[in-house]
């Protein structure tokens, strides 16, 4: 190399040395440049000393410049390029958009998609390093620059313990990680699943209450009776399943959410639209498929008591144990319910009621690759509300009282058998036994439905793609014993259903579920349903889901208008006249993940849907009765939910928006459907350390609804505080303060008219309990 080109990049760096302690970028281009013009056996040795700073130089005090040797001049650049890769724990693959980020100088970088990332312009001295992924655990570590040794170090991130439990989705059979569905599929689990069955242990409906887009409608002022709302529309638009089996419809229907513990739940999957390819008619608002915990490697042992302030007790327990051929589960509780009257009108706003509750399940692994579970499930429960004088046996004239007798069977069975390395043949069945006795005051009513579902189906799962289908057979008969005997309700409907689903992964980019089903029922009707979804991941940040499909849900008489009366008078429905109601949905999700920072992450969700039924039933008062007609018109529910999950350290804060513009046109009539609040929103601030302590506090807000006596209710807000406290490792204490400010719609409105002996009960549109305190204990071994 020649001497003048030394010189001359040596005078380009002076002026840095006495006043920043560093060259700038330009010159540093420029001393690159003359080096590159002399290509000598010096060139290396001073081009990396120009380039970058080598990691094991520090700084040394130099007395002349022109004596300044090669090494001083590396260490008054001072800047370095740090390299790094950053990878699963547990599977060894690249994290594409893990962030490596130093905080004090606001320098970071994502990886690529073999997981490397590169942070240039690092200084000497040391430094925060944040090594981060969402869903992952960060690595905190402190660097002094230069660095001993030349070779990328290699990051291994650890999930999340929470983030473990959520794994694989169920509802769409394809047993994928929710990442890879292109369906959209919302997943209540682990800590979130916990947190809510700590509030009501008793029974599902604040689980699914508190999600954005899903309601759970009081269908009754005494007997406390819900369905479940998704989009605004009506509870026998949306299908509810136990592990993939429809235990929950017709007649059984009544009082499902009221008699579900959630102890023995692994997860909950909330899929929004229509979903019939899969499950056939009643999904068109969409499903919820109650997933039960199946038994692992360790048994699993776990209790569960809790009190109220309203004299409620709930007592559960579950056991899960498996052994080398044969698994059990075994979930049994008790929930007892007494008369609570918070308004102190003389009206029970929570009845009193016993359950009971056994279900016992069996595993069988007859060999590696075929296996049998079965089980059986069975329910006793009776309820009485009404005038608290009545029910505490006080002297009463007259009184309105409404008592429910229930009793429900329901059995599970399915085969599997592995065909090849990714082939598989399952058969599934489930028989459903459902008794149910209603008496008021000088009428009573009592029925009783008999339904089974038997599917046979073939799946193949490979990397890039999966295929499923079967056909099954669904039958639903319905005898009444009590009530208008001269008119019964009976009636016998069967269902016959073909259907065929791909999933396809076309690239790390873009993948595609398509399906058709075909159902055909005994009054003569065919349903052809396709259904197709695609999702798009530009970057492991983003992620769009768009998706659509048909759907349809043939006449009933069990609805929640026909239970707010007890069935009376309801003339029964003439399948010759009348025709199933069908429906098309679309909707769009755009799902975005970001790593703001230090230890700040966001998840953000958006949801754009529309759903419309064409010539849906309603109930209208005849020279019969109260008689289902179907005049031509239309529902319609169009709008968007939001979400966003903020995660800081041990912070984690929820919020979440719907707006449900749910309209009904008939006869060029357009107007609001009923019992809908246009506007909700969802906050939830909780503080959590792992295993040991968690608190949370709740607001919820619900928007004025439209009544179906044409009057509109009130807008209210619900808070709440929870907590839970570790006490050892298998031993947790837990309350809850519901609804702080006692909410009640007795506070601000009514809930019937006319004399207490005979209400006229109003529609419920916010809660009648009010503020209730619960607590209690949990173990788990």
């Amino acid at each position: 190399m020649k001497l003048s080109n030394f010189w001359f990049c040596l005078f380009l760096l002076l002026p840095p040395v006495y006043s920043q302690g560093q060259s700038t970028s330009s010159d540093t281009k420029l001393c690159q440049f003359f080096i590159n013009l002399n290509a000598d056996q010096e060139e290396d040795h001073l081009q990396s000393g120009c380039q970058e700073m080598p990691s094991q130089l520090l700084l040394e005090e130099v007395e002349k410049p022109e004596v300044l040797s090669l090494r001083a001049l590396d260490q008054v650049t001072a800047q370095y390029t740090y390299k790094a890769q950053i990878l699963d724990d547990t599977s060894g693959k690249p994290l594409a958009g893990a962030t490596l980020y130093f905080p004090e100088l606001e320098l970071g970088g994502r990886s690529d998609e073999q997981g490397w990332v590169s942070v240039a312009d690092i200084p000497n001295g040391t430094h925060t390093l944040l090594v981060s992924y969402l869903g992952y655990k960060t690595l905190r570590l402190r660097l002094r620059f230069p660095q001993e040794g030349s070779e990328p170090p290699v990051f291994r991130l650890e999930e999340e313990e929470e983030e473990l439990e959520i794994l694989l989705v169920q509802s769409n059979r394809s047993s994928r990680v929710i990442e890879d569905v292109p369906t959209r599929v919302e997943i209540i689990a682990g800590v979130e699943l916990s947190e809510k069955g700590n509030m009501k242990p008793g029974d599902i409906r604040m689980l699914l209450n508190e999600s954005t887009g899903i309601q759970t409608q009081q269908t009754s002022a005494t007997s406390y009776n819900s369905s479940i709302r998704i989009q605004g529309l009506d509870g026998k638009y949306t299908q509810l399943l136990r592990d993939g089996l429809p235990l929950y419809s017709g007649f059984s229907s009544g009082l499902s959410l009221m008699q579900i513990t959630p102890l023995d739940l692994a997860q909950v999957e909330v899929v929004k639209g229509a979903s019939s390819t899969l499950y056939g008619g009643g999904a068109i608002a969409g499903l919820v498929n109650l997933i039960s915990k199946r038994p692992q490697e360790e048994p699993e042992i776990s209790f569960l008591i809790n009190g109220t302030s309203a004299r409620g007790l709930d007592a559960s327990a579950f056991y899960a144990a498996k052994g080398e051929k044969f698994g059990t589960t075994v979930f049994t509780s008790f929930n007892k319910g007494t008369a609570y009257d918070p308004a102190g009108i003389g009206l029970t706003a929570i009845p009193e009621f016993e359950r009971f509750t056994v279900n016992p399940k069996l595993f069988w692994d007859l060999n590696s690759t075929t296996h049998l579970v079965a089980g059986i499930n069975f329910s006793q429960e009776e309820r009485l509300g009404g005038s608290m004088d009545y029910i505490q046996g006080k002297t009463a004239w007259n009184p309105y009282f409404e008592a429910n007798t229930t009793d429900r069977i329901s059995t599970e069975l399915t085969f599997t058998t592995q065909w090849a390395d990714s082939q598989f043949l399952t058969f599934k069945n489930s028989f459903n036994l459902f008794n149910r006795a209603i008496e008021i005051p000088d009428y009573q009513f009592d029925g009783k439905q008999v339904s089974s579902f038997s599917e046979m189906s073939w799946s193949s799962t490979k990397s890039t793609s999966s295929w499923i289908s079967g056909i099954n057979v669904w039958t639903d008969r319905f005898t009444q014993s009590q009530g208008d005997l001269s008119n019964p309700l009976d009636y016998s409907l069967n269902t016959l259903g073909a259907f065929v689903q791909n999933s396809w992964k076309a690239n790390d980019q873009w993948a595609l579920e398509s399906g058709f089903r075909l159902d055909y029922l005994t009054t003569g009707e065919f349903f052809p349903l396709p259904k197709l979804s695609a999702m798009f991941t530009p970057n492991p940040e983003l992620t769009l889901r768009i998706g659509g499909g048909l759907g349809y849900k043939s006449p009933t008489v069990f609805t929640e208008e026909t239970e707010q009366i007890q069935f009376r008078s309801v003339v029964p429905i003439n399948y010759g006249r009348l025709q199933s109601e069908r429906s098309a949905g679309a909707n769009v999700d755009l799902n975005y993940r970001l790593a703001l920072g230090e230890e700040l992450s966001l998840v953000a969700n958006t949801l754009l849907f529309v759903t419309q039924i064409r010539h849906p039933l309603l109930l209208e008062k005849s020279t019969k009765g109260l008689e289902f007609v179907q005049p031509d018109g239309m529902f319609q529910t169009q709008g968007i939910e939001v979400n966003l999950k903020w995660n800081y350290r041990d912070f984690k804060l929820f919020t979440g928006y719907t707006l449900a513009d749910v309209t009904q046109e008939f006869n060029g009539q357009k107007s609001p459907y009923p019992l809908v609040a246009k506007h909700r929103l969802n906050n939830v601030l909780m503080f959590e350390q792992h295993e040991n302590f968690r608190i949370g506090l709740e607001a919820y807000y619900f928007s004025p609804q439209v009544l179906n006596d044409g009057k509109e209710g009130q807008s209210y807000w619900i808070f709440g505080l929870m907590g839970e406290k570790a006490l050892g490792e298998h031993f947790s204490v837990f309350i809850n303060f519901e609804n702080l400010l006692d909410a009640r719609q007795t506070r601000f409105d009514t809930i019937y008219t006319g004399d207490l002996n005979n209400p006229e009960f109003r529609d419920i549109y916010a809660p009648v309990d009010g503020f209730v305190i619960n607590g209690g204990v949990k173990l788990n071994f």
